[in-house]
Order: structure tokens, then C-alpha cells, then sequence
């Protein structure tokens, strides 16, 4: 960047289905893990603001939860903290899968693809009431052939909710950085909000908590639903420049403590270990991290674990 070219900084909002590939994409732009990445739909529970610089230019990229049909009250609070990021942003970016789309339109899709495109029309829909104008994202696009692409493209594009269209593969970086060209020239004029090497802005708190839950998903996946929160119940500076922490892994029903526990505490050993190297690489600096297990079983109607999480209990 010269002396004399101008800044520009602004917040762009990545929205879409759940499993759209929208944490893949954030942490694609930024260059770093800053979301949490699983094989879980529905994983990112309250808006990560990654920071990605382009030149000039500044995008504080807002990765908001999956927007789907909300059914309790988590479910709410993660639709309404969405929404409330794109309302936030000078730009939003709509993430599609477009396999999935593919899939429903030929009759092959799963459930889960079937619901995931039928959040996506309540996303256009939401998008059309609101008279915001998205970039169209087709994520997903390995091995899909080009017409059968860019029908959906076309589809989606003639419903008016979208300015333009991109192609990408957030996995492989296929298009990311034409993309993330296109968005560093819509941020508008101005200094930049964050230091230049600077890429997040989550309280070390709330990012130690996402980064032990995405081990816990990693690791538990197939045996526990939604049903587990972590909470970072302490922080302590050391003198010797290392961070001590203690969390608390949060799940609904006695019969899951064993799952995250797992043989002899194997299980929680592995997510700790994990989730502490995670940490010290990304704080750069040793860690301590101390994992307990709690049953809770009404922990999703208590309002101290949303505001842990950045959620709004009321929504």
C-alpha cells in the first residue's frame, strides 16, 4: 500500500443455510482459523468477525449462525444474531451450496439438503422484504458441471435478490480471491477500524470456548446433537507470559457425560489437547486449559450461557 493511496474499511456479512460453507469461506478470506469448522451443521452460534485485508482495503467479515427455520429458543437467538449482522453490513454475501441445490432440483437430495434449500429460498425471500441487494456466492463447486451451475446461478439471480455473482470453492480457495477483490472494493473510504495484523476481534474468553466446542464436535459428532455448550469460566495471566484456563463443557442429559468423557477421560483428554494446541498457536503463547463436565439439562433456557455466547436471550 502507497503513502498516498486511500483506505477503505468496512463490515461485509456472510449469511446463508446451515452446512453452507460459510466458517470455510471466513476463514478462506482472512487466512486464518477464526470460525469454528466441523462436520455439524449449525455450528457457528453467535456473528465472528474475521479481518481481512486486501491493499488498501479493510473487510471485517462478519460469519453470522446458519439462518434456517428456528424451532426453540437457541434456534431463535442464532436466526435473530444473523439477521442482525447483515443489517450491520455495508455488504452482504449469500453463500449457496450449490451441489445441494443440484441435488434437490434433480430429485437426489437428502433431508438435509432438502431443508438446507428450503432455507435458502426463506434467505432470498428475507433478503427481497428487506431491499438489500447481496452478492450471490455458489460455494461447492468441485466436480459440478458448469450448466448445470449456472441454471441455479440463473434461478436464484432472476428472484432479484442479488447485484452480481461469484463461483467458488471456499474448501480449495477456487474464486475466493476474486471474491474477496469485489469486496475490498465496495468497503467505503475510511481508516482502518482494527491494526493491520489484527485477524479477529473475539474476546479471549469466547474464542478459547469456540475453539474447545469445535474439538468437542470433532471428537463426539456422530453421538451428541446440539446439545452441549462450553462456557470459559476463568482466565489467568501468568508471570511467565502463559494464559491458565478453565472451562465448562455444558450438555443436557447425565448419559452424555460419558460420551465426553469417554474411556478412562480419553475423550475430554483429546478435545483439551486439541483445543490447547489450537489455542497456543493462535494467542502465541503456552496455555493451560482445564476442562470439567456439567449436566444442565435446561442450560439452552438459561440466559448467562447466551450472553456467553454473544446471543440475544429475548430474540
Amino acid at each position: 500500500m502507497s503513502d498516498t493511496e486511500k483506505t477503505r474499511a468496512g463490515f461485509a456479512a456472510v449469511i446463508g443455510a446451515p452446512n453452507a460453507g460459510k466458517s470455510t469461506l471466513v476463514n478462506r478470506l482472512v487466512g486464518s482459523k477464526v470460525s469454528i469448522v466441523t462436520q455439524k451443521v449449525q455450528t457457528t452460534r453467535f456473528p465472528v468477525r474475521g479481518v481481512a485485508m486486501h491493499g488498501a482495503s479493510q473487510i471485517v467479515l462478519v460469519d453470522t449462525p446458519g439462518i434456517f427455520t428456528p424451532r426453540r429458543r437457541l434456534d431463535r437467538a442464532m436466526v435473530r444474531s444473523a439477521w442482525s449482522g447483515a443489517e450491520d453490513a455495508e455488504v452482504v454475501v449469500h453463500l449457496v451450496d450449490v451441489a445441494g441445490e443440484i441435488l434437490v432440483g434433480e430429485g437426489g437430495a437428502k433431508a438435509g439438503e432438502k431443508r438446507s434449500a428450503f432455507d435458502v429460498q426463506s434467505i432470498v425471500e428475507g433478503l427481497k422484504g428487506s431491499g438489500t441487494k447481496a452478492i450471490l456466492a455458489l460455494n461447492k463447486i468441485d466436480g459440478v458441471k458448469r450448466e448445470r451451475m449456472l441454471a441455479v446461478a440463473k434461478a436464484l439471480f432472476d428472484t432479484g435478490a442479488y447485484s452480481e455473482a461469484f463461483m467458488i470453492s471456499a474448501a480449495d480457495g477456487a474464486g475466493v480471491d476474486d471474491l474477496k477483490r469485489r469486496l475490498a472494493a465496495l468497503m467505503p473510504e475510511g481508516p482502518f477500524l482494527y491494526p493491520e495484523d489484527q485477524t479477529a476481534d473475539l474476546p479471549v474468553r469466547l474464542m478459547a470456548a469456540e475453539m474447545t466446542r469445535e474439538k468437542l464436535y470433532l471428537r463426539v459428532h456422530e453421538e451428541l446433537p446440539y446439545a452441549a455448550a462450553v462456557e470459559t469460566t476463568a482466565v489467568e495471566e501468568k508471570k511467565d507470559g502463559s494464559l491458565r484456563l478453565e472451562q465448562t463443557i455444558y450438555v443436557e442429559r447425565e448419559s452424555q457425560r460419558p460420551i465426553i468423557l469417554g474411556k478412562g477421560g480419553q475423550t475430554l483428554k483429546w478435545i483439551g489437547q486439541k483445543a490447547r494446541e489450537d489455542l497456543a498457536e493462535l494467542l502465541e503463547r503456552p496455555v493451560h486449559l482445564f476442562l470439567t463436565v456439567k449436566v444442565d439439562e435446561s442450560w439452552q433456557d438459561k440466559r448467562e450461557h447466551y450472553w456467553a455466547m454473544g446471543l440475544d436471550f429475548d430474540a
